[in-house]
């Protein structure tokens, strides 16, 4: 519901339009496009508000009754806006119900001055959180995300805020699945129309500035497996809406179909064809943050708590022109050439952290997936290929492909 040009003179990035989707139990990414391009999260900053209320709540330094003052500062904070005035006060349970709800910009910079002193310590605390959660490529300048050159994420650093968020606080989750929320005698609906227009959403989170158009995140669960969507440069709130729910419908179709894995991810590389090592068998905007409108890839795994541990910080990075792999074999199916990544990528320290790229291409009798740790230097590579042969992994030293060549 967030983020507006960037004006006077000041630089902007400009709207570009990025996706990803995660299955949040296992980490896999099921499709991706553009998910390390910086934009302005918009009102999707709100998530990491939401954050630090629950860590404070869970840690009993506040309470849902506790009543947070309203300053002449916050009070100014543009639409979207309950309209609180100096002197008030907002208890907790308002104001999470008011930041899922109406994503009022007031309320944020109340939370923020709370529970930070001031809104600017406040989005310090929220950018060091977002390093612990393995966010590296995000930084916060304020509590509501309303416009600043400076305050910008990627779509990968959203799925793993909303899969914190679940994972660290399910007592406080569900409050995201609120439809409406009353406050004062009045009834503010959630920007999210998912909630009721898509089988198992359960939240999470809208956005919307100029600069950066219509964003998402959304969490739905069906069959027993969740996965998070996101999308950032939608070019209408409705728009938006049917593109991650066609996103998500593409993406469970994949994952209740095991023999027909996702091969759109993340990042988005190509795989050439003499590398078949190893065969077996991824201005600004006065509107504020309302939610209203204005007139051949590789498959990925690098969200999450991964077993390979690409959430650790800095992992997430946007690949190197000119990185290396490790290819550890080629398979006819996905699952197994995963598989053989990741239990490769315990066997050496180098290897920890690296993605996990499963890269596919066709075959003479269908296709072949090739299994790969992305992320090393030549010489790097090339040591841990002849450590891997030591202990009986067949093993190439492969020069990984710019996503700069890449087909999206």
């Amino acid at each position: 519901m967030a983020l507006l040009l960037i004006s006077v003179g000041l630089p902007a990035l400009a709207a570009k339009y990025a996706s990803i989707v995660v299955d949040t139990g296992t980490g896999a990414i099921l499709h991706a496009e553009n998910p390390d391009e910086r934009a302005y999260p918009a009102s999707l900053t709100k998530m990491m508000t939401l954050y630090l209320v629950f860590e404070a709540l869970k840690a009993k330094a506040i309470t849902m009754d506790k009543l947070l003052p309203v300053s002449a500062y916050a009070a100014g904070r543009p639409p979207s806006k309950l309209g609180l005035r100096k002197g008030q006060t907002i208890s907790v349970r308002d104001a999470i119900g008011a930041l899922i709800t109406k994503s009022a910009n007031d309320v944020a910079s109340v939370v923020a001055e709370g529970l930070g002193g001031t809104e600017a310590r406040f989005a310090h605390m929220m950018t060091v959180r977002a390093r612990k959660l393995g966010m590296s490529r995000t930084t916060f300048r304020n509590a509501s995300g309303l416009p600043n050159r400076h305050q910008t994420s990627t779509v990968r650093d959203m799925a793993r805020l909303g899969i914190a968020l679940q994972r660290d606080f399910p007592e406080y989750y569900g409050l995201f699945a609120t439809k409406s929320y009353d406050y004062k005698g009045q009834s503010y609906r959630n920007h999210n129309r998912l909630l009721t227009a898509y089988e198992g959403t359960d939240g999470i989170k809208t956005g919307y500035i100029r600069a950066s158009g219509f964003n998402i995140v959304v969490s739905v669960e069906r069959k027993g497996r969740r996965l998070i969507g996101v999308m950032i440069g939608g070019k209408s709130s409705g728009r938006r809406d049917r593109q991650i729910a066609q996103l998500l419908t593409d993406a469970f179709a994949a994952v209740f179909d095991g023999d027909n894995p996702p091969v759109q991810q993340l990042p988005a590389l190509i795989a050439s064809d003499d590398d078949d090592a190893g065969t077996k068998d991824m201005a600004d905007d006065k509107s504020g943050t309302d939610e209203q409108e204005p007139g051949e890839t590789a498959v990925a795994s690098a969200v999450g708590d991964v077993a390979v541990g690409d959430a650790q910080e800095g992992s997430a990075d946007a690949p190197a022109l000119d990185e290396w792999a490790v290819q550890v074999g080629a398979f006819n199916r996905y699952a197994p050439a995963h598989l053989a990544a990741t239990r490769a990528a315990r066997q050496l320290p180098v290897l920890i952290g690296l993605r996990v790229v499963v890269v596919p291409s066709k075959a003479r009798r269908g296709s072949l997936y090739r299994a790969r740790l992305v992320g090393l230097d030549r010489e790097k590579a090339r040591d841990a290929c002849r450590e891997l042969r030591e202990r009986k992994f067949q093993c190439l030293a492969i020069k990984h492909e710019s996503p700069l060549t890449a087909t999206q």
